[in-house]
């Protein structure tokens, strides 16, 4: 059989700076031979479903927009975490409310570009852009736009060798397609993307464009965030999902070591079956605790309004005040003064009567610029968000 038609793509020799290496260029998809999809029939279809109850919760909130503002964040961060940064969700938080977090500014940025990039693509997606080569690298643009990285010709696919693992290409893990190679897999990649004949349900669709993606490598920075994007972003532009809901990021990291050796099975012996399988699973796990999580939060935020409610006359701001909190679990009397249009008397009365109720926690000890913490709320957001200490 021509290598072109393998499923596991061919090997290519490269020289680069008086070193010769094997690169490796995936074959076009989909697979060939086909997928065999009889044993993950029933995977799939809870998977699906598992997706169709999240999208459901999720557009009944009595506020979506401030679930998506804190839940696009932590995708974010657990993205950028992948990818080695250190920050916190608090970190996260901290630095978007104008306060000195306690790590590199770099690594706080990077999560922050993180959630402008998401902004971005479901923007131009919802304005009716197709999900196409030119719109991931306006969306790998915003990625780098800030922090480490924006050095690394954003906006742009790479012109020179990259690789993975290792110090050079020689002793690489792996070594994506060299340069001249890459605008004719994107170009496959891209066909694929719009190919309505090939009969292929959006997730397994979805799967395959991931691991293709991540193969390619087409940028000198931020492939594994761009890559995991797009699984979110090609679910809402086939609406499958109404609202970016469901990130596989706190999966990948969980599993990371299974994540990449069957992103390299896949390469070698072309065991698409045996990704896919993991990949829809994924997707069954990650929806079923995103609705357990929504579950969570609406409880919460009912407990917590019920007992502001006991407050009599000072209800009323005390009540806009843990609204501000369900979008900004960390604040600060200033900050909050100017989000709430309110005295910093009256403000700071709100704060004590929360801190009474046990919602808000003072967490600097100091006398001055003290910081004020919704601990139940961000326990709950910051699950599975401890940095990967290496």
């Amino acid at each position: 059989m021509d290598d072109l038609f393998r499923r596991q793509g061919r090997y290519v020799t490269v020289s680069t700076l008086g070193e010769i290496f094997k690169a490796y260029v995936p074959s076009p998809l989909p697979p060939d031979p086909p997928l065999q999809m009889g044993k993950l029939a029933s995977l799939l279809e809870r998977a699906t479903q598992a997706l169709g109850r999240l999208d459901g919760i999720v557009s009944i909130l009595p506020d979506i927009h401030l679930f998506l503002y804190q839940y696009v964040r932590k995708e974010a961060l657990l993205s950028s975490q992948i990818e080695g940064t250190q920050s916190s969700f608090s970190d996260l938080l901290l630095h978007e409310s104008e306060h000195a977090p306690g790590v590199p500014l770099d690594d706080v940025q990077e999560v922050s570009a993180y959630v402008a990039a998401m902004d971005y693509g479901l923007m131009r997606i919802r304005e009716g852009f197709p999900l196409s080569l030119r719109l991931i690298r306006e969306i790998h643009n915003v990625l780098l736009a800030t922090g480490r990285g924006k050095d690394k010709q954003p906006g742009e696919f790479r012109r020179s060798q990259n690789w993975i693992g290792g110090t050079r290409p020689g002793n690489a893990l792996f070594v994506p397609p060299p340069p001249e190679e890459v605008m004719f897999c994107l170009d496959a990649l891209e066909k694929f993307l719009h190919d309505e004949q090939a009969g292929l349900p959006v997730l397994v669709k979805a799967a395959l464009v991931h691991l293709q993606f991540e193969t390619v490598h087409p940028f000198l920075d931020g492939n594994g965030r761009i890559g995991r994007l797009l699984i979110t972003l090609m679910l809402c532009n086939a609406g499958l999902l109404k609202e970016p809901s469901l990130y596989l990021s706190l999966y990948f990291k969980t599993h990371r070591q299974t994540y990449y050796r069957l992103l390299q099975e896949v390469r070698e012996a072309g065991t698409w079956e045996t990704w896919l399988e993991f990949f829809l699973t994924g997707v069954e796990e990650t929806a079923n605790g995103a609705v357990e999580t929504v579950n969570r939060l609406l409880h919460l935020f009912e407990a917590d309004r019920a007992k502001v409610a006991t407050l009599g006359r000072a209800t009323s701001n005390a009540m806009r005040l843990h609204q501000h909190l369900q979008s900004m679990p960390i604040i600060g009397i200033q900050g909050t003064v100017k989000a709430l249009d309110l005295t910093a008397a009256t403000v700071s009365k709100a704060i004590q009567h929360l801190e009474e109720l046990g919602i808000l926690r003072e967490v600097t000890g100091k006398q001055r610029d003290r910081l004020y913490v919704y601990d139940a709320y961000l326990q709950i957001l910051s699950e599975g968000t401890t940095p990967l200490r290496v």
